[in-house]
């Protein structure tokens, strides 16, 4: 037993105790039986209230979950974070100052404050939030923690009242009377003369009212929703009330309320979550929770924990990882399936009718507008639109469609998405964004695949990291016979042009030829990264224009996602060779650097040697060399041009023994962007293929045999012909 169920005779007892007192005096003999009655009554509300509001079960779960076992507590926004940004132009510059996914629309705000505070501070209380904040949870747990201070005094809530939780949605008619609604709820668990129990109990000020869900009336119910409430509270107000409402669909009228904004959940929260989610006895022992929270950390789930932020979605989120202890590698399936969560299975759980606006827009036939929209912002690099921007675009989709009914309005359609959905949220006034960047990269790529925009978006966009989640993605909705065969040949088509310099196709020449047929176990084209990253970091005079553009760290990033069976080996290898660029950079500084770079230098030798990485290098000649040269190393004494003549050796003995020449490798800044560029590409490209559904075995072996090489109609007349050298390497088993 969790909760409140391990509380529930205590609690009855304390609740039939404060009742009994509301009513007038009986005679003695009476006493005991009416406690009785009470008692029985108390404790069959408890039970109710516990079955009734504190089980969750949503999202097909197969099981209920106890609301007290999963609960995490929420926190409100201050005041200028509910009233938003003063302006687009705000929202856009936060942002990209920022450059966090999930701070959209958001203030870095240090005033967010502990629900159950405010809830004890305020009497009347609006509680605002977005589809899936967890603004019902709230009220539910407020229940929960004012029936436990029946009990004992040590409670999160301060204000021994008794909770009914009322769900406007049931408010359908012109005729409500809230008073008889509260006492129908006393009455079905038993209460002795409910009717005058809850009179006394509302003019002495004793329960807690819960209005849930004022964005679930019937619009045309509404104003008189909001009037009732009103003229309760006013006739009632010495009892406390909290209502909740999201906040696209709130337009104020409640003058007595404080209104406050539910802040999306940060990392602590979403951690605890995750451990109370996973919190059984095999959870603990399996130390699941940790390693969901670890898993959601990985780079590759970054927008995955975006969603994370929203607790609904978070929800969500734990489910997939509970059905097989990991997220999907296709993340396309995994964002589509969030999206109609808020489409249209959220509203279908809570029973919420769809407005009539609906009936003639279809879930795909919404999925498409949205997408287009999302596309656009994207496409002009903007995240916020104003209404009128909104608007247009609706009415240009449902004029350009022959089945959408002509009497759907734009106007009329924005209004039900933001309000039934929270897809399309006002950040400030007049300017409005996507509730989540993930959910638009994942529409934009949606439009993508729908519509085969990618050789325009490939030619101008492929290097723009803005756009990078959104090319992952599409592959993942390429589901038909081509597969992601065409998007793949764009991007490598793209990658190709990056190579348009005499010198950079000599480079790729001599990557293919140098490793060519070689016996070491990496894959071909790793193995020619590898090269290449290995020469790049000899050359010093390159370390400017490397840290500029960043080169190493893409080539690495293209070895480690080409090979992941040996990606262990390649990271501590070419982090070798970047200690050995590091001690030659610093190789005229002092005699111990001078060691340094010739020790290490031997070292990566060898291990380049047991790799059998090369076929075109001598490396028994590059290691006899390299010792050679640590027997005649510059002392403390040498002059500083000496010192230079010396690291000018050690760099000839490398670049000879590689057969290249150093000029080969003196790249112009322009052709440094251009090879990292290059490098970029190829490993998004490589990603890509592993997010695809289909990709076509013999498009792809293609494609990776012309990786990092370069065709030989560029080299110019006399060159050596780098793809004939073939040295074989020597063996160094007893050197190495």
């Amino acid at each position: 037993m969790t909760g409140l169920e391990l509380l529930a005779e205590p609690v009855a007892d304390g609740i039939a105790s404060f009742a009994f007192n509301l009513l007038p005096k009986v005679g003695s003999q009476a006493v005991a039986e009416i406690r009785n009655l009470f008692f029985n009554a108390s404790r069959k509300y408890v039970h109710t209230y516990r079955q009734r509001h504190c089980q969750l079960k949503v999202l097909g779960m197969r099981e209920p979950v106890d609301l007290a076992k999963v609960y995490t507590g929420v926190k409100f926004l201050d005041e200028d974070d509910v009233l938003g940004f003063e302006s687009p132009q705000a929202l856009e510059q936060q942002y990209r100052k920022t450059r966090f996914r999930s701070s959209i629309g958001r203030r870095n705000s240090n005033e967010k404050r502990s629900g159950i505070d405010v809830a004890n501070e305020k009497q009347y209380l609006m509680v605002l939030g977005a589809p899936g904040a967890g603004k019902s949870t709230f009220l539910r747990k407020l229940g929960l923690e004012a029936l436990r201070t029946f009990h004992h005094g040590h409670v999160a809530y301060h204000h021994r009242k008794i909770p009914v939780l009322l769900e406007l949605k049931r408010f359908e008619t012109d005729n409500i009377d809230i008073e008889m609604l509260i006492s129908e709820e006393f009455r079905h668990c038993g209460f002795p003369a409910p009717n005058e129990f809850v009179q006394q109990a509302l003019r002495q000020g004793k329960l807690l009212i819960l209005l849930d869900g004022l964005d679930e009336v019937p619009t045309a119910n509404l104003d008189n929703v909001i009037c009732t409430i009103q003229n309760f509270v006013d006739r009632y107000d010495q009892n406390r009330f909290i209502g909740s409402c999201r906040t696209a669909a709130y337009h104020g009228g409640f003058t007595r309320f404080s209104d406050v904004g539910m802040a999306d959940f940060d990392n602590e929260q979403i951690e605890q979550f995750i451990k109370n989610w996973f919190s059984s006895a095999q959870d603990a022992e399996r130390g699941t929770s940790q390693r969901c929270w670890e898993t959601l950390q990985e780079e590759k789930n970054r927008a995955a924990k975006e969603l994370a932020h929203t607790p609904l979605l978070l929800t969500f989120l734990c489910l997939v990882y509970d059905r097989s202890q990991r997220f999907p590698a296709n993340r396309s399936s995994l964002y589509q399936r969030a999206l109609r969560i808020l489409l249209e299975e959220w509203a279908a759980e809570k029973r919420i009718n769809r407005d009539e606006i609906y009936e003639g827009l279809s879930i795909e036939l919404e999925e498409g507008l949205l997408s287009e929209i999302a596309f656009a912002g994207f496409e002009s690099n903007r995240l916020f639109f104003s209404r009128r921007e909104l608007t247009a675009q609706i009415k240009d989709f449902l004029a350009s469609n022959l089945n959408v009914p002509k009497i759907l309005d734009g106007e009329a359609v924005l209004q039900a998405i933001e309000v039934q959905q929270g897809i399309l949220v006002e950040r400030a006034e007049d300017a409005y964004s996507f509730s989540h960047l993930t959910l638009q990269e994942y529409l934009t790529a949606q439009c993508l695949a729908d519509n085969h925009h990618w050789d325009s978006v490939i030619a101008a966009h492929a290097t723009d990291r803005r756009w990078r989640e959104v090319l992952l993605l599409t592959p993942g909705l390429l589901t038909g016979k081509q597969g992601a065969n065409h998007l793949l040949e764009a991007l490598e088509h793209k990658a190709n042009q990056c190579l348009n310099s005499i010198k950079l196709q000599r480079l790729g020449q001599w990557a293919a030829a140098s490793t060519n047929n070689s016996l070491g176990s990496f894959r071909p084209v790793a193995k020619r990264v590898a090269a290449i990253y290995l020469a790049l970091a000899l050359n010093r005079e390159l370390n400017r224009d490397l840290a500029r553009t960043h080169i190493l760290e893409r080539a690495r990033a293209l070895a480690l996602v080409l090979d992941p069976d040996h990606a262990r080996i390649i990271e501590m290898n070419l982090a070798r060779t970047l200690t050995l660029n590091h001690a030659l950079t610093r190789v005229h500084k002092s005699d111990l650097d001078i060691t340094r770079a010739i020790s290490r230098g031997i070292t990566l030798a060898k291990r380049f040697a047991r790799l059998n990485i090369f076929t075109s290098v001598n490396c028994l000649d590059l290691l006899k060399g390299l010792q050679t040269l640590k027997s005649s190393i510059p002392t403390q004494e040498t002059s500083e041009y000496q010192k230079q003549i010396f690291q000018a050796r050690v760099l000839k003995l490398w670049f000879s023994s590689l057969g290249i020449s150093p000029d080969d490798w003196h790249l112009s800044p322009t052709d440094a962007q251009a090879l990292a560029d290059y490098f970029y590409i190829c490993e998004l490209m490589v990603r890509c293929k592993q997010m695809a559904v289909r990709v076509s075995p013999q498009i792809w072996a293609g494609i990776e045999s012309r990786l990092v090489t370069a065709s030989t109609e560029h080299r110019a007349l006399g060159e050596p012909n780098w793809l004939n050298m073939h040295t074989v390497q020597p063996s160094l088993a007893k050197h190495a």
